[in-house]
């Protein structure tokens, strides 16, 4: 109390910004409190209150929090518009920040009897926390499925965002748990949610769950969503070694080609040096001369006379034979469930089996 800090959440809290929910709309988590929790001037207050729209020097956004590429947030845009609102201030806070509630530590927990308690009491579900974190995304992150029941039945947002971006389907998936999935995407959860950060498919490569990554196709998951620091979901498998979820993406359509700064799924698989999944990719196409930003071919990421190497070396010698480039292409040509199309046509099952690579 009394710290410039609080002062000054004092002051915007009097002023009816949206402190609690410090994204506003915004994908990254700039809110209204943008200048003060980035530890800029808190003596400059009074000029941001009466100037929200300008973009003072040394500050690289408005005072008031602006999307890089949107338009500046206004007092209007900026006001109050939770109804949590006084609840969350009657919760302990640090600064001017809502910690943890009662009912993030029980969906966390996965304590589903506490959680019914508190919403039956009046709690709400959709408190964030400092990095907007909801309830949801809490249980959701550990797979707690009975509580993210119980949360979405109370009217948690399904896709809600916390300060990466990240809606809970992200954080199920994250979980590996598809039981969770099914519940969010049951509630209308976005499978292909406008983010700038990894995508549900990305997190489900991630926990290796080629159950969950199934899934998320199934209902339309975009298999070349492009994650700035990861690229394509088939690179985030390959780059784990998952080899489950990358022949579900590759039977599914995936760009067994597809590059981030030129870098391929095969630069990732001879860099963990996987010989399984380096043979995957290349009978799935993979373009083994594929130079990536250094100019670097996947064999140059091996070691001289080790098995990776020496496999590529075969490949390099020994090219695709015409039955498997035949299959590459006419699996290009089917496209995205392209496995499904196959096994409609009129061919015989031995043949079938080889386009399925079974």
């Amino acid at each position: 109390a009394g710290s410039p800090l609080t002062n000054a959440g004092t002051s915007l809290l009097q002023h009816s910004f949206n402190v609690a929910a410090a994204r506003c709309s915004l994908p990254y988590g700039e809110g209204p409190l943008y200048v003060i929790k980035k530890g800029k001037p808190c003596h400059a207050l009074p000029w941001i209150l009466r100037n929200p729209e300008t973009r003072p020097e040394g500050f690289p956004k408005t005072p008031l929090g602006e999307e890089e590429l949107g338009q500046p947030q206004t007092k209007a845009t900026l006001q109050c518009r939770a109804d949590h609102l006084p609840w969350a201030w009657s919760c302990p806070v640090t600064g001017f920040w809502v910690e943890r509630t009662p009912v993030h530590e029980a969906a966390q927990r996965g304590e589903s009897l506490q959680l019914q308690q508190l919403i039956n009491s009046g709690a709400c579900v959709n408190q964030v926390t400092v990095d907007s974190i909801t309830p949801l995304h809490a249980a959701s992150l550990q797979g707690q499925a009975q509580c993210v029941q119980l949360l979405l039945a109370a009217g948690a947002q399904v896709d809600a965002r916390n300060i990466d971006g990240s809606t809970p389907l992200c954080d199920a998936c994250a979980s590996g748990n598809v039981e969770c999935v099914k519940l969010l995407l049951s509630y209308g959860a976005k499978v292909n949610p406008p983010l700038y950060t990894a995508s549900p498919l990305h997190e489900a490569c991630m926990s290796g769950n080629s159950d969950c990554v199934r899934l998320l196709i199934d209902v339309g998951a975009n298999l070349e969503a492009h994650d700035c620091h990861f690229g394509t979901p088939l690179h985030v498998a390959c780059a784990r070694e998952h080899l489950d979820c990358v022949k579900v993406l590759l039977n599914a359509g995936a760009n067994v080609n597809a590059a981030k700064l030129h870098e391929t799924a095969l630069h990732h698989a001879a860099k963990v040096k996987n010989v399984d999944l380096i043979v995957m990719l290349i009978e799935f196409g993979g373009n083994i001369y594929a130079r990536d930003n250094r100019g670097k071919k996947p064999s140059d990421y091996t070691w001289s006379s080790s098995a990776p190497a020496k496999c590529f070396e075969y490949y390099e010698k020994t090219p695709l034979t015409l039955s498997q480039l035949c299959r590459v292409t006419l699996r290009k040509a089917t496209g995205v469930r392209g496995l499904e199309k196959v096994a409609k046509l009129n061919i015989p099952p031995r043949l079938i089996d080889y386009l399925s690579y079974n």
